[in-house]
């Protein structure tokens, strides 16, 4: 039996794959490279270049391969431009989503793990934010995440569909041989942005805002590195393999560092001075955003491994440098 891997060319989900791999898995890859890098697909997983709006094309996957099991990272993730294009983010993250859900039905794949986001939560009630909080996106990104959810939850009531979603905040780091990273165009992400200025990509780096209720006046997030992101998708599919009930969870660190530390941190690790330019705070963006995985670590064994920031920015430092223009 294999797992499909949706979205399995992608930073996460590539992770994910050669996780797998190492554990002796049989991998399925579908990826429709719109974001995601062939290079980045481990060699032993089986890859289909497709889109899973495609039903044709999955239901042809599905005759062809033996799929116990599906996890689903095929989802578009830039919050800036789901506000500029709420539509393009409904019709990739959602119908294509039922498109995919239909298929599975019609194949009798009965589970599915799915990346989903903190985003859900919209502006904090609280934190550490808990998985039983309030969920209300501020932007059409969450929303669309939020929906995959409920689409979840209710095609488990009529057919049958366990799944689990995994609400995480900051990915960051890379493979630890190098072989694989992070490779965004457009980048959004802070740590690969500050390492751009040791790599000569950028004269500096912007601080978004010093005003913030704070420790230093900077946004504080929750830095989690993408092999624990991986190892927990593995262990949430064990889970329903075993047969858990359907179930939301949070994965960070349950650790905040402010701008201003990750920024100092990547100057320890490069050895570069990494030049700082403070400018007016972006519209949306939250103070604090920090989780509480408590229930991941008691229900799925969930145990993040590499939760040191030096640790996370030195693994995405060895990548960046190595491949400074990406795959």
């Amino acid at each position: 039996m294999s797992i499909l891997v949706l979205g399995g060319a992608g930073y996460i989900g590539s992770h994910t794959v050669y996780a797998l791999c190492e554990q002796g898995r049989d991998v399925v890859v579908i990826d429709n490279l719109a974001t995601g890098h062939i290079e980045s697909v481990h060699p032993k997983a089986k890859f289909y270049k497709g889109d899973i709006g495609d039903k044709e094309f999955l239901n042809d996957v599905f005759k062809k391969e033996n799929i116990e099991a599906a996890i689903h990272f095929a989802a578009f993730s830039l919050v800036g431009e789901s506000v500029e294009k709420p539509l393009k983010y409904y019709e990739n993250n959602l119908s294509k989503t039922r498109v995919l859900l239909e298929a599975m039905v019609e194949n009798n794949i009965d589970k599915i793990v799915f990346s989903s986001t903190a985003a859900t939560y919209g502006e904090p009630e609280r934190v550490p934010i808990m998985e039983s909080d309030r969920t209300e996106p501020t932007n059409p990104y969450g929303e669309t995440k939020l929906a995959m959810e409920k689409m979840f939850k209710w095609t488990g009531k009529a057919h049958g569909l366990r799944y689990v979603s995994l609400r995480y905040f900051n990915a960051c780091g890379a493979y630890k041989d190098g072989n694989i990273g992070e490779d965004h165009n457009p980048e959004s992400h802070l740590i690969p942005l500050i390492l751009q200025v040791p790599n000569g990509k950028r004269e500096f780096i912007s601080i978004f805002g010093n005003d913030y209720p704070t420790s230093d006046g900077t946004c504080i997030r929750d830095y989690i590195h993408v092999s624990d992101l991986a190892q927990a998708h593995i262990l949430a599919l064990e889970y329903l393999e075993k047969g858990g009930e359907s179930d939301i969870f949070n994965l960070g660190n349950g650790v905040g560092f402010s701008v201003r530390e990750v920024i100092e941190t990547a100057r320890k690790v490069t050895g570069h001075p990494i030049p700082a330019k403070e400018t007016a705070r972006r519209a949306g963006d939250p103070a604090q955003l920090i989780a509480s995985s408590e229930k991941a670590k008691t229900v799925l064994g969930w145990k993040p491994c590499h939760d040191s920031l030096e640790e996370i920015i030195s693994s995405a430092w060895n990548w960046h440098k190595n491949h400074p223009d990406g795959f």
